[in-house]
């Protein structure tokens, strides 16, 4: 497998969701997994990188050129988009590609391990984001 088709037109949080802001230190698109850096920038998530990027705080939800503004969701349901083809139950984690989403079975050796949350049957996944801190066996 590999990891998910994001259309970042059809990227949308619920309406119990919960979001955060900040100012982008790279370019983002919504649809990317992202992380908060020791400046208090928004960065991409990168599971297989070094501290902090290796952590996830959430999904954003819109596109930002670095220093813009950049709004991320970090629970609830989010719709990724038609193009993701998310079934009910499948498993998803922050990816070794910078900002991606991966199954479960995309995770390999060696990557920190951070778990975003299981799809539902509309494009979507119910975010409940952990970082776990182990490396993938």
């Amino acid at each position: 497998m590999v990891a998910l088709s994001v259309t970042a037109s059809q990227v949308q949080p619920s309406t119990t969701a919960s979001i955060k802001s900040g100012i982008a230190a790279e370019a983002i698109t919504a649809g990317q997994t992202v992380y908060v850096l020791t400046a208090g920038t928004i960065g991409l998530c990168d599971c297989d990188g070094t501290a902090p990027a290796n952590t996830c705080a959430g999904i954003a939800v819109n596109d930002a050129a670095a220093r813009q503004k950049v709004s991320y969701q970090t629970n609830g349901t989010i719709t990724i988009g038609a193009g993701a083809s998310i079934a009910a139950g499948d498993i998803f984690y922050a990816g070794p590609t910078a900002g991606s989403i991966v199954p479960e079975a995309d995770v390999a050796s060696g990557d920190n391990v951070i778990y975003l949350g299981v799809g539902n049957s509309s494009n979507g996944i119910v975010l409940n984001i952990h970082n776990s801190g182990v490396a993938h066996a």
